[in-house]
């Protein structure tokens, strides 16, 4: 599945890369494109998080008048979901097509020779020999990154060979080379630029969406279900605490595993991942900015 979506976005971003002849250009390009296209998605996607914040209180309802029968508990909840015409997994399908995307397009930008060259797996297998048999090294996990960094000593081996041409891809991006490993690049400063920023696109993400989480539990009330009458609204003084431990913990462990992936990959995924960042907190502000209108107008 990863793949034949890898093969199939390869299309898309060898004909950007043929337009711009830059790999930066077309990955920012690509990138901007699958945006829009899963925007419908986003759009249902934040409706459903604002719809299911707006349950919550309802939930809390029927966990208070039924917490002695967790049948009868279990079945208005159901009734709730068809009355609000939701489902209990409606974040689910989502999470997989945003997980397919993530996994197919590391595939893409970690193998930009067989996804958007569509060079032979042969001909690859070939070229890494020579290198090898030459006493270069070349990666296990992005042997394509090397073979394009190798091109002008390919090509003096092979120069009857048409395929080499396609190594030939223009890496470099306002004077960064995003076929370079900042893991193995160590000494160049230029290598954090782009994993930086992609982590305080991640951590500046992650605050914003705990703080939105924050607001909506603020306003929160939880409404006794048997007397009818409207309880302060918070939750329990535990329950925010549990919540702030977590929202907590997440602000912090996200930035350390993005340094992390950051770090070992090519930076032609760093940029990937930094402009879908971007594209993602403007594209949060937005749609919340017009749902909560459609909200008021309702």
């Amino acid at each position: 599945m990863f793949e034949f979506l890898a093969n199939f976005f390869g299309y898309l971003l060898s004909f950007l890369y043929n337009i711009v002849n830059n790999y930066g250009l077309a990955i920012i390009l690509f990138t901007v494109i699958i945006k829009i296209l899963l925007l419908p998605l986003s759009i249902k996607q934040q409706k459903t998080m604002k719809k299911s914040a707006k349950m919550q209180e309802k939930m809390k309802v029927i966990q208070f008048k039924y917490k002695n029968d967790p049948d009868k508990m279990n079945q208005e909840m159901m009734n709730l979901y068809k009355t609000e015409n939701m489902s209990p997994f409606s974040g689910c399908l989502t999470a997989i097509i945003q997980l397919l995307l993530l996994l197919s397009i590391f595939y893409l930008v970690r193998s930009p020779i067989t996804y958007m060259e569509k060079i032979p797996k042969d001909d690859i297998n070939k070229y890494i020999s020579q290198l090898q048999e030459e006493g270069k090294e070349v990666s296990n996990v992005y042997p394509e990154i090397d073979l394009i960094r190798e091109y002008n000593w390919l090509k003096e081996k092979n120069p009857e060979d048409s395929n080499i041409e396609k190594l030939n891809l223009q890496m470099n991006f306002l004077g960064l080379d995003l076929s370079k490993i900042p893991q193995q690049n160590m000494s160049d400063y230029t290598v954090y630029i782009i994993p930086i920023l992609y982590i305080l696109s991640s951590f500046v993400s992650i605050r914003m969406t705990t703080a939105m989480q924050q607001k909506q539990k603020k306003k929160e009330a939880i409404i006794d279900g048997e007397t009818g009458k409207e309880i302060e609204g918070q939750q329990s003084e535990n329950e925010m605490d549990a919540v702030m431990q977590t929202n907590k913990m997440m602000s912090w462990m996200m930035p350390i595993m993005s340094i992390s992936i950051a770090f070992v990959a090519p930076l032609g995924l760093a940029l990937y991942w930094l402009i879908n960042n971007i594209l993602m907190i403007l594209e949060r502000l937005i749609l919340d900015h017009f749902i909560k209108q459609e909200d008021e107008e309702e």
